[in-house]
This record gives C-alpha cells, structure tokens and sequence, in this order.
C-alpha cells in the first residue's frame, strides 16, 4: 500500500481527497472552487485547512460521526463558507484514507 498525500486543487479532480488553499489572493473562497460531486469542509483544532472532499463520504458512519461533533460544537453556523469539523487533521486524513481504501 502506499501513502498518497492531499494535493491542492487545480483544476480536474483525480484524487477523492484534495486539500485547497483556505483562500485565494487574501479572499475567500468561491463555491466554484469545488468540482461536482465533492464539498468543502475545514478541519483543525487551532489552524483551519480546507479540504475538498466526495460526497459519498456522507454516506459512512464514521463521517457522520464527525458531522455530528461539528453539529455539537458549532450547531449551523459555519462562518467560514463549509462545515467545520473539530478533529486534529492527522485523524482527518486517517479517516479519509480508510474510506478511500474501503
């Protein structure tokens, strides 16, 4: 098996798990930054990263999980344009990977 790191988006999507820039030129970011069939969600305790993941993650009980902390913690309000998930990014992208292999 080997390790495959996040990468930034650019363009076509190639990886079911890409991290993108929290910003672009100081702004924030468009909706159009994320390709069809994905979404965007901000992961970290202290320093957000944006990560643009599919959407048949919402389908895994272990996601739902992690949605369900985020509703705990920040109820509806997401000021930063995703879901915010309250988990360290090591256990984020440990996750992820597990989906992606499953």
């Amino acid at each position: 098996m080997g390790f495959r790191l996040p990468r930034i988006v650019t363009g076509t999507v190639t990886q079911s798990l890409q991290r993108s820039s929290s910003t672009r030129n100081g702004a924030s970011p468009r909706a159009n930054d994320v390709p069809k069939g994905y979404f965007a969600v901000y992961i970290g305790e202290e320093q957000k990263k944006r990560f643009v993941i599919p959407l048949s993650y919402l389908n895994q009980p272990s996601f739902q999980d992690l949605l369900s902390q985020a509703e705990e913690e920040f109820g509806y309000n997401h000021p930063m344009g995703g879901i915010t998930i309250p988990c360290n990014e090591v256990y984020f992208l440990d996750l992820t990977r597990s989906l992606n292999d499953s």
